[in-house]
This record gives structure tokens, C-alpha cells and sequence, in this order.
């Protein structure tokens, strides 16, 4: 498997396991707690795979940019959390970062 697909999946398993820790209501109802566990347990094993051809430092850059971004969406549209200018700036900043990170730098291995 290509390790930025391998890296993809983690980060929406990821996701996907942190939209379910909120529902899970501290673990006490049963069906996002299942999503929680078996969604953190794809995530790493998938960001394990991405290790074997992505550097440890870029992939955690990217797996974190991206999962800020996509949590702090799902919070907005599912849970109608507010986003101000300055998270959004924020957010911003992160993408820029993670585009200079892949398109500039030699060590994102491309």
C-alpha cells in the first residue's frame, strides 16, 4: 500500500474515532465507544504502515494538520461548534504549512 494512502486512511480513522469519542458521552453508550476503539486501533496501525516510506516527522505533521482541520469541520457541521476568525486563520496557517512542508522541503520524501 502507498504510504500516503495508508497515511489517508489513518487520519479519516482518526477522525472518525475522535467525532465518535464526543458522542460516546464518556463512554457510556456503547455503539460510538466501539467506533472510538476500533477507529483509534486503524489509525495507528495505518499510520504505522505510512511509516515505512514516509519520514516519522512529516507523516505526524501531516496526519496532525489534517486531522485539526477535518475535527474542527465535523465540530462545526455535526456538533454546531463556532469557529471565529481566528481559528479558521489558524487553521489556514496549518494547511500553508503542511503545502510548504510537502512541495518544498526535501525531506517529505516525494
Amino acid at each position: 500500500m502507498p504510504g500516503h494512502l495508508a497515511l489517508l486512511i489513518a487520519i479519516l480513522a482518526e477522525v472518525a474515532a475522535t467525532s465518535a469519542l464526543k458522542a460516546s458521552e464518556g463512554f457510556s453508550n456503547l455503539g460510538p465507544s466501539i467506533v472510538v476503539v476500533a477507529g483509534y486501533g486503524a489509525a495507528f496501525y495505518f499510520l504505522s504502515l505510512a511509516l515505512k516510506t514516509i519520514p516519522m516527522g512529516v507523516a505526524y505533521a501531516i496526519w496532525s494538520a489534517v486531522g485539526i482541520v477535518l475535527i474542527s469541520l465535523v465540530g462545526w457541521l455535526v456538533y454546531a461548534q463556532k469557529l471565529d476568525f481566528a481559528a479558521m486563520a489558524g487553521m489556514g496557517l496549518i494547511i500553508a504549512g503542511v503545502l510548504v512542508l510537502n512541495v518544498f522541503s526535501g525531506t517529505a520524501g516525494h
